[in-house]
């Protein structure tokens, strides 16, 4: 938790007191529901929770904002970025059932009431949203063709309306196959440890048009 408060140093009592219950929550479920690997769970805090809040370094999403989290598996990166965002809405999805269970229980455990969680596929989803946040769930032009219609088009953000994807590792030969305007943010910019050396978040502004 302390890593938290080191790149996080303004969050409220109650923040903080959600990302202590983590811990606790994700070890009693992950005995039942294997969401994080045995290995990592140990290394929550870093590997997951921080990792999923290198997106909060990226934007500090405004109220009301309207985040689409595919793939979520445990809750990540959504669960850590609807505490650090109270005032934006989140919507966490994953095809498989179990995987939804436990991040509906983690939410309730948290309180926290700006979370949806739907065990449905990203293709299937019809609402739209002002950010696609994921954690390296495909290959990038893949998850691109998934979710580019599903993006507001009118933004009010400080960075325009799009997807932030975090992605690890060389890569070069997913964002040629992209074919679009991205940017990248190295993760180790904001944060010192090793494991982020090569972590990296990915930003592809939202270019369709049409009605939203």
């Amino acid at each position: 938790m302390q890593i938290i408060k080191k790149y996080f140093p303004d969050l409220s009592q109650y923040q903080i007191k959600q990302f202590e219950q983590l811990q606790n929550l994700y070890g009693e479920w992950n005995s039942k529901i294997n969401v994080i690997s045995r290995k990592d769970i140990e290394n929550l805090y870093e590997k997951h929770i921080l990792h999923s809040l290198g997106i909060a370094k990226v934007i500090k999403f405004k109220k009301g904002t309207k985040i689409l989290d595919v793939g979520t598996g445990g809750g990540f990166p959504g669960i850590p970025l609807a505490i650090i965002f109270p005032d934006s809405k989140f919507t966490l999805i994953d095809s498989i059932g179990k995987k939804i269970k436990v991040v509906n229980a983690i939410a309730d455990e948290l309180k926290l009431s700006n979370v949806k969680a739907m065990q449905i596929r990203a293709e299937n989803i019809n609402d739209k949203f002002d950010f696609i946040v994921s954690r390296a769930v495909t290959s990038l032009p893949v998850f691109y063709h998934w979710v580019n219609k599903k993006i507001i088009k009118k933004s009010f953000n400080d960075i325009d309306n799009g997807i932030l994807y975090l992605k690890g590792g060389d890569i070069d030969k997913e964002l040629i196959g992209l074919k679009k305007q991205y940017s990248v943010y190295a993760l180790n910019k904001y944060f010192t440890e090793d494991f982020f050396s090569t972590k990296k978040i990915i930003y592809i502004k939202n270019t369709s048009t049409g009605k939203n």
